[in-house]
């Protein structure tokens, strides 16, 4: 007989399945529910503030994110860009920064971005809100 508190247990490789499921099909933030622009706004602090800015016209390592959402890829005045961006021809949707943001180096080969991406739908989602907030 299974005990009800071994339950949680039991469905943890299955949750982890789901969500990796989830990743490698290419369900977007769009399809997982809307996020927390607060939280979205620590997430971008911690995985993405040393080489992006929030601030309109502030370059970094990398281009500002403010206004980026609507945005063509590779046309902030600030920045020079790769040449794998700026062909691209992304403009950039919550579902595409999602997709960006999830494993940048498959979705645009040859790009500058040194980031491994970020696993976390919930999170992404979150960074998705505070970005869209950006305007």
């Amino acid at each position: 007989m299974t005990r009800v508190a071994d339950a949680p247990a039991r469905r943890a490789p299955l949750l982890r399945a789901a969500v990796w499921v989830l990743v490698a099909t290419g369900v977007t933030t769009s399809a997982l529910g809307a996020g927390d622009a607060k939280r979205g706004a620590n997430t971008f602090a911690e995985e993405c503030g040393d080489c992006h800015s929030p601030k309109e016209g502030k370059a970094k390592k990398g281009p500002p994110l403010f206004g980026v959402v609507g945005r063509a890829a590779g046309t902030a005045p600030e920045f020079a860009y790769s040449d794998a961006l700026k062909a691209s021809g992304i403009t950039w949707s919550p579902e595409k920064i999602d997709s960006y943001i999830t494993l940048p180096k498959k979705t645009v080969p040859g790009g500058k971005m040194k980031y491994d991406g970020l696993a976390d739908a919930g999170a992404r989602a979150d960074v998705i809100a505070y970005l869209q907030s950006l305007k």
